[in-house]
């Protein structure tokens, strides 16, 4: 039987987990009633669409027993679009892949490049909801900003049991509290998704990518600082230190030297010619890049890391001081995005403080997100927050959901 007593909704067990109870969902009342028979019996449960980031953040056990889930992926489909307002709204099921075609057929697109994080190896179907909920952007967001940026509106159930909605269907909203800005990266915490309103963008007709190599840290995130600053509105600023292969085309260690800056533009052609001759007159002789696509792309999901059995942390600091951390930390894997607002580190287990220690010394934290479940469960995803951010906290997840009855303790 269901572990939540008397529910109304039919139960299947998980695939690869016998023990698990698993409820499926296909629309928001269902996820009404769920939450509402979960909250009489004080049941805390799990929230799961895709599946691809579930191994991030801290276990959430029940008790020593696995929770039961709330199964989101039937959620799925295009509520509404419209390309003239440059709007889209989608249930959070809706896969990545599905929404990206969708608007490649207007040419636009969703400016933060959402990303699954395939260093997981999960093979489950990344989601819209999933990517929203993670706050899971690649290299775009370096142009267009975080998915809460881009987040317009929402629907959604509390942990009262109760469907609301936060933000509105339009590019221009001043009116209330922003709330579709907390439910991004709050991984599930505060209430269960049924329909989300994100911004689109005009996709530009070309795409280049150009690499300067043979770069030291200290060079390379200069070099990338320099665009950055200047007016040719990069969508794409990575760097590879020497150490890293990522075994794609022209971006490898026989090809980059002491390490490589990547510059990626997007724009009409004739336009992209100035931006690549700008470059070269800001910081040298650069060279076109062949898959520089399919490089972004695997920066953004962290492939670096897939095949490696390292714990995986995400530095969020001070582009100035990406090269510094870096050389500081002199970590086997990692590589630097968002000139150097994001940096990617592999690290043995011991090397958590001094990686949360260097983090905090720039201005900036580190989120550890991808661990064994022990480590997971002893770190936490995020560094502890201070007596007066936890009492915020607590007070924000008291407003949506008193009795903790969604994805408890994963963050």
């Amino acid at each position: 039987m269901c572990a939540v007593r008397n529910c109304p909704i039919p139960i299947c067990r998980a695939s690869d987990d016998p023990h698990l109870l698993m409820t499926t969902v296909s629309n928001e009342n269902e996820i009404v009633d769920f939450v509402a028979v979960a909250r009489e019996s004080r049941t805390p449960f799990e929230i799961v669409g895709g599946g691809t980031r579930r191994g991030a953040g801290k276990p959430m056990l029940g008790e020593g027993k696995p929770l039961p889930v709330l199964d989101v992926s039937g959620l799925t489909g295009i509520v509404e679009y419209q390309p003239e307002e440059l709007i889209i709204t989608a249930r959070p099921g809706t896969s990545l892949a599905e929404l990206k075609a969708v608007l490649a057929e207007k040419n636009q697109c969703l400016g933060f490049d959402p990303v699954a994080w395939s260093l997981f190896g999960a093979t489950g179907k990344p989601t819209l909801g999933g990517a929203a909920s993670a706050d899971a952007s690649g290299s775009g967001r370096l142009r267009y900003g975080p998915p809460r940026d881009s987040l317009l509106g929402f629907r959604a159930v509390n942990g009262f049991g109760q469907a609301f909605r936060g933000g509105a269907k339009v590019v221009k909203n001043v009116t209330g509290f922003d709330l579709p800005k907390l439910m991004c990266g709050s991984f599930g915490t505060l209430g269960v998704l049924s329909e989300l309103t994100f911004r689109v963008y005009p996709r530009a007709s070309h795409r280049v990518t150009l690499m300067l190599r043979d770069q030291n840290p200290e060079k390379g995130f200069a070099a990338l600082r320099t665009i950055w600053k200047s007016a040719l509105e990069p969508s794409g600023l990575a760097y590879i230190p020497a150490s890293a292969d990522l075994s794609l085309g022209d971006v490898g260690p026989e090809n980059i030297g002491g390490g490589a800056a990547l510059i990626r533009f997007e724009a009409a052609q004739t336009v992209l010619a100035e931006k690549i001759a700008a470059t070269k007159t800001l910081i040298g002789d650069v060279t076109l890049l062949e898959q520089g696509e399919a490089i972004f792309a695997a920066i953004g999901e962290g492939a670096l890391f897939k095949a490696s059995d390292l714990d995986v942390w995400r530095l969020s600091v001070p582009p100035s001081e990406a090269a510094r951390v870096a050389n500081a930390l002199n970590a086997p894997l990692w590589l630097g995005d968002w000139a150097g607002g994001l940096l990617w580190i592999g690290a043995e287990a011991q090397d958590a403080p001094r990686i949360r220690a260097q983090a905090q010394q720039a201005g900036g934290h580190a989120m550890l997100l991808r661990a064994p479940a022990i480590r997971r469960a002893a770190l936490g995803i995020f560094p502890p927050q201070s007596p007066a951010l936890v009492a915020v906290t607590a007070s924000v997840k008291a407003a949506f959901d008193p009795l903790g009855l969604f994805n408890p303790g994963r963050l």
